[in-house]
């Protein structure tokens, strides 16, 4: 772990990631798209026009949802 690395947990999953100015910075770290996904940070809904400046810190909680299509 480097000096710009923070430990969060994604999912349940504890991960260490490159420090991150926001959330929508953290989707484009892991490559997931931006649509049909919704974003909890310590058990809050962060509302997607809040991404660009809700920050992500060291020990955030964050549940990432995909919602696929299908039938």
């Amino acid at each position: 772990m480097s000096r710009m690395d923070i430990i969060i947990e994604i999912n349940g999953e504890k991960r260490c990631v490159p420090a991150v100015e926001s959330v929508r910075d953290l989707l484009r770290h892991l490559e997931l798209g931006e649509n049909k996904i919704a974003v909890e940070i310590n058990r809050k809904i962060v509302l997607r026009r809040e991404w660009d400046k809700t920050p992500v810190n060291d020990q955030d909680k964050i549940e990432i949802v995909q919602f696929v299509g299908g039938g």
